[in-house]
């Protein structure tokens, strides 16, 4: 998996781009099949840093997050938060498609789906 990390109206320490490598890459225990992700991070305002993280996965369309806090680190964080909840809510999503079919091929229907009363 690729991290890109950019900067806009500023420069980040070394210290500090692997720090933000080291969170985005725990988004792949989430979901396996991540390609690249990029973070762009903008100091246009000193006072609230935005960072917004693009996320690309096989056989499906980009995650994006985007927030601004007082803190770059915490920034960072929110941003995770949203694409953890994005990625989790694709996996289970996946799962149950994947879980339905296989029932509609065996001849039962699927859950939620029955012929009572």
């Amino acid at each position: 998996m690729q991290v890109t990390i950019a900067t806009r109206h500023g420069q980040l320490s070394e210290t500090t781009q692997a720090k933000i490598t080291e969170k985005v890459q725990r988004l792949s225990r989430i979901f396996e099949r991540l390609t690249a992700i990029d973070v762009t991070v903008d100091l246009e305002d000193r006072e609230t840093p935005h960072v917004d993280i693009k996320v690309s996965a096989e056989h499906k369309h980009d995650f994006v997050a985007t927030q601004g806090s007082a803190n770059l680190m915490a920034s960072v964080d929110g941003a995770l938060h949203k694409l953890e909840q994005q990625l989790r809510k694709y996996k289970e999503r996946i799962q149950r498609q994947h879980r339905d079919s296989e029932l509609r091929r065996q001849g039962a229907a699927p859950r939620g789906e029955s012929d009572g009363p």
